[in-house]
């Protein structure tokens, strides 16, 4: 974790130009960009502000609240702690993960997931909401919005989407990826035109951590590939030209790097408003660490190339540029 206080403080120094003497300071974000083992972030910019809501990386039973981070400038992050916790929702007991959070109508939602829920049991998705992105969040139903086994999908892992006037969840653990339509008001589940209120997506060696976002027209979808644990964890993507897809797999963009670190994935991408600069953020394990609950969270930049296709991540100990929001 000292690599992170060791790289925050790092400048990058550029010669100006026109004769001037004298280094331009740029500082960076560091990798992990805060501590303690924080994974699955879902990262999301609400007006002038970064934020970075995490899955709090310790065993399920422990696992019974959620923290989050706000940023200016993805440098300096603030933490705000216990924006959701079991005492709060009732029927959470455990193994309380993987934020997906949209803001809508002044309001802002928060899904989740709890109990590593099996056949049988309560559990599953659950959403909360609140007037500030800081919490705290309240239950907003008093039960899960999904508890059932659905085309094999354990109920985690929920990325909420909005495309035109709808509003899409697509969810899934155990190698299988669901889609959904949600309410308006994100209460219930509603139909497709077809009638089917839910459809499976699940594209080549999927195993969690769906996400999705358009660029140019075009919608691609990305999810985690290895066990979750394990060194070889990493992502990959589709681009399809519907939010239904189909998802073909192009490849792997994120995965680890033995001088770094291992197990880089379940992530998300954020893009500074008004440009094409995009940022992924994921997890990963530290080199040399065998717990598979310590993960920590970091961001690098996203590029692409010239036909679109997403470029292979390098992941760093550096992280970003120093960025605010204009």
């Amino acid at each position: 974790m000292k690599t992170h206080f060791l790289y925050a403080m790092t400048f990058v120094f550029i010669a100006l130009s026109c004769g001037q003497s004298g280094p331009k300071e740029v500082a960076m974000s560091g990798n992990p960009v805060f501590e303690g083992w924080y994974a699955d972030p879902e990262g999301i910019i609400y007006g002038d502000t970064y934020w970075i809501y995490p899955t709090y990386s310790v065993p399920f039973d422990d696992q019974v609240f959620f923290d989050c981070f706000s940023s200016k400038d993805l440098v300096n992050w603030t933490k705000h702690e216990r924006i959701l916790d079991n005492t709060e929702v009732k029927w959470a007991r455990r193994a309380m993960w993987a934020p997906a959070v949209i803001e809508k109508d002044n309001k802002y939602y928060f899904f989740f997931a709890a109990n590593d829920v099996h056949e049988g049991e309560i559990g599953g998705i659950g959403v909360a909401v609140s007037d500030k992105p800081e919490g705290p969040y309240k239950d907003l139903l008093g039960k899960p919005l999904i508890n059932d086994i659905i085309n094999g999908a354990q109920p985690i892992d929920q990325f909420v989407y909005k495309d035109g006037d709808n509003y899409y969840m697509y969810y899934g653990g155990w190698r299988h990826c669901n889609m959904v339509r949600l309410s308006d008001d994100f209460t219930s589940l509603i139909p497709f035109e077809d009638g089917e209120f839910y459809k499976e997506v699940t594209p080549e060696n999927y195993v969690e951590g769906p996400f999705m976002f358009k660029k140019d027209g075009k919608y691609y979808f990305m999810w985690s590939e290895g066990g979750w644990t394990g060194p070889d964890y990493c992502v990959a993507y589709a681009i399809a030209d519907s939010p239904f897809g189909p998802f073909d797999r192009i490849g792997t963009i994120l995965q680890r790097d033995m001088n770094v670190g291992t197990g880089a994935g379940h992530h998300s991408v954020i893009r500074i408003p008004n440009t094409e600069d995009y940022y992924i953020i994921y997890h990963r394990h530290p080199l040399d660490d065998t717990d598979g609950n310590h993960r920590v969270t970091c961001i690098e930049k996203m590029t692409f190339d010239e036909n679109g296709y997403i470029n292979p991540v390098k992941i760093t100990f550096e992280g970003v540029e120093q960025r605010f929001i204009k």
